[in-house]
């Protein structure tokens, strides 16, 4: 199949595709006339891919499922461990967010947000300690 219907089917734009094909993640083969062609086999990549982008991880991480999927030697060890980091990595994001969330929340609640235009967000944004 070409590129757009690999596209549609696995519900990455062309360009991500191209972009996958670009750095090694997929190897689609090429008609006679240069033409990317498509098969089951890079289509189960795509929607292996598609699934573990859609959980967060990164390129790189999917570069080592996507090995170690391949490798029917491989130790469920090693998949745990990446899944596991990557858990970790998701917990740091969402202690971050809480802080950016506690702070906004804490601007937020210091605004009178009336027609004034003194403005403790805008202060703090600026470097200016609220008082």
């Amino acid at each position: 199949m070409n590129i757009s219907q690999a596209a549609a089917e696995s519900g990455f734009p062309v360009k991500t595709l191209r972009y996958y094909e670009d750095i090694g993640l997929v190897a689609p083969m090429r008609q006679d006339n240069g033409y990317r062609d498509y098969a089951e086999p890079d289509l189960h990549k795509l929607t292996f891919l598609q699934r573990s982008r859609g959980l967060g991880f990164s390129i790189e991480d999917c570069r080592v499922l996507l090995s170690l999927y391949e490798d029917k030697d491989r130790a469920s060890g090693d998949v745990k461990k990446l899944a596991k980091t990557h858990v970790t990595r998701i917990d740091q994001k969402i202690s971050e967010l809480q802080s950016l969330r506690s702070t906004l929340g804490h601007l937020i609640a210091s605004c009178h947000g009336d027609a004034r235009a003194d403005c403790p967000i805008l202060n703090d944004l600026a470097g200016e300690h609220l008082s």
